[in-house]
């Protein structure tokens, strides 16, 4: 059928106001689990500084009555340290666009810098679990913090044609060919752990081993809850021999790396009143421009308490 005659539709009106959703719609990920879980702390220059230490191995210890002491050899602290890196975002509006009637948000500054600081937490936790080494850094280089992985050197489970970091963070992982992440590789690096006095707490890894790990079989309960007909194949617990570990994934670590991590001694050390801050620049013309910045590091308490998997297959 055809529309009558001289009937006035919606195609023929000037008038008729646009249908513009006052909501923004924006998926992308800003979750950041070890920027989360990671302790805060200060730093105090750009270069931080921190001690570890360990005990003797345990070993026989018989001493005959009335015999005189023997004094037992002592050993020192290790000293290591990380660089503070700066990390920034910078916003720049024109007077116009933030004096028209926009939809989905008022100020379009403030909607720019909501933007970029969650771009710049992603950027953060990026750089944390990166395998990359520190860098003083000069009038020329920026500075460079080393990442989580080159710090882990002793409870690993790495290609045969890999090379280990030295631990300093002064060098970093020299990756291997990929091979399949298995259950044997985890349990293996949770019993380096455990003999090393480690008791992980998390289990970090990208998105498609986090799938391979939901295969295992130890500590694996399918869970079918008393209220729905739904099997719960996924876990968020593994239940180790050494104990249970927080399963979490991570979208901005590097895929090919799983972290079994005792997050007590892990830090993320900030200069003071450098941790998220926003500044206002220099007003040049008709546009306004803040700047939100982060000067940070990583602070790795004691590398032995971890353990990490290397040189993983992605797909």
């Amino acid at each position: 059928m055809a529309q009558p005659s001289n009937t006035h539709a919606t195609n023929d009106m000037n008038e008729m106001r646009e249908d513009l959703s006052d909501i923004i719609y924006d998926v992308s990920p800003v979750d950041t689990p070890f920027l989360s879980s990671a302790r805060s702390m200060e730093a105090t220059s750009t270069k931080h500084e921190f001690l570890t230490d360990s005990l003797a191995a345990a070993a026989a210890n018989a001493v005959i009555e009335g015999d005189d002491a023997t004094t037992d050899a002592a050993s020192s602290t290790t000293r290591l340290f990380n660089y503070t890196q700066i990390s920034d975002k910078v916003a720049r509006v024109t007077g116009t666009a933030r004096a028209v009637d926009a939809a989905g948000y008022g100020d379009a500054m403030d909607y720019q810098m909501m933007k970029k600081a969650k771009e710049l937490k992603r950027d953060i936790e990026k750089s944390l679990l990166d395998n990359k080494a520190y860098n003083a850094g000069d009038d020329s280089t920026a500075r460079q913090a080393a990442g989580v992985p080159t710090y882990i050197i002793t409870n690993i489970d790495e290609a045969s044609d890999a090379t280990t970091a030295n631990g300093t963070g002064s060098n970093a992982h020299t990756d291997g060919t990929a091979r399949a992440f298995t259950e044997d590789q985890l349990k293996t690096v949770l019993r380096k752990c455990f003999d090393e006095g480690g008791t992980p707490d998390v289990l970090m890894l990208g998105a498609f081993n986090r799938q391979v790990a939901s295969s295992f079989s130890q500590g694996r309960t399918n869970m079918q809850m008393a209220e729905d007909d739904t099997l719960h194949a996924s876990f968020s617990v593994y239940s180790s021999d050494y104990g249970d570990l927080r399963i979490i994934p991570n979208r901005f670590m590097e895929a090919r790396t799983v972290l079994a991590l005792d997050m007590d001694n892990w830090g993320v050390a900030f200069l003071p009143g450098r941790n998220m801050i926003t500044t206002e620049l220099a007003k040049t013309g008709d546009t306004d421009r803040r700047q939100i910045l982060a000067e940070y590091t990583v602070h790795a308490g004691q590398e032995k308490s971890s353990g990490a998997i290397y040189d993983l297959t992605t797909s």
